[in-house]
């Protein structure tokens, strides 16, 4: 249960974000959702009259706590590389998965165009947000191509570890794509009119 300084609105959405999160949406029922928020029948419907109303207030909070977690990261450095290698290396509960990922996993909401586009949004923006790091990497001589499947990576990686339950495959992919972005960067560092400093 939730305190009682959170409004009843906000315990049915955190409830509801936290199963889908766990569970998914198609198997998160009104009735766990009320039973975890402590909030009664008759004020769920006042609120929300569908699962698909929550489910939708329930991914865009899911999807704004994901992003917000990626810009900590990358808004809090400067150098284009460290902001990368922070990326890769967030703190992860890979047998979770993804806030946002683990919907795209979801049959009910890949095939509901109101509840997928919070998910593609959030992704959206993440590459967005990739590219423009990448970019300035790139302005500076310190990488030579477009890493854009860095995303797909840490995705994969989470698919991998939920379907075998362990961690080991997700945390081998990021490992991966880091052994790659160094390759990368010492690739560029060392070509001609280079600096040298892809160095990290």
């Amino acid at each position: 249960m939730y305190s009682s300084g959170v409004d009843s609105r906000e315990k049915l959405v955190e409830a509801m974000a936290e199963l889908m999160w766990e569970r998914g949406y198609s198997a998160t029922s009104p009735r766990a959702v009320r039973e975890l928020s402590g909030v009664g029948q008759g004020s769920m419907y006042h609120y929300f009259p569908t699962k698909r109303d929550l489910g939708l207030a329930a991914l865009n909070h899911n999807c704004q706590v994901q992003l917000d977690s990626w810009k900590a990261v990358l808004q809090d450095l400067e150098d284009p590389l460290e902001i990368l290698i922070a990326y890769l290396t967030l703190p992860r509960d890979p047998l979770k998965g993804c806030r946002v990922g683990r919907m795209a996993q979801d049959k009910a909401v890949v095939a509901d165009d109101g509840l997928r586009q919070p998910v593609a949004e959030a992704f959206a923006r993440l590459r967005e947000m990739l590219a423009a790091v990448i970019g300035m990497a790139r302005s500076q001589g310190r990488l030579p191509a477009d890493l854009e499947p860095m995303v797909a990576v840490v995705q994969g990686g989470y698919v991998l570890a939920m379907a075998e339950q362990d961690r080991a495959p997700y945390d081998a992919a990021c490992q991966g794509a880091l052994e790659l972005l160094r390759v990368a960067a010492g690739t560029a560092g060392a070509a001609p009119g280079g600096d040298g400093s892809a160095s990290f």
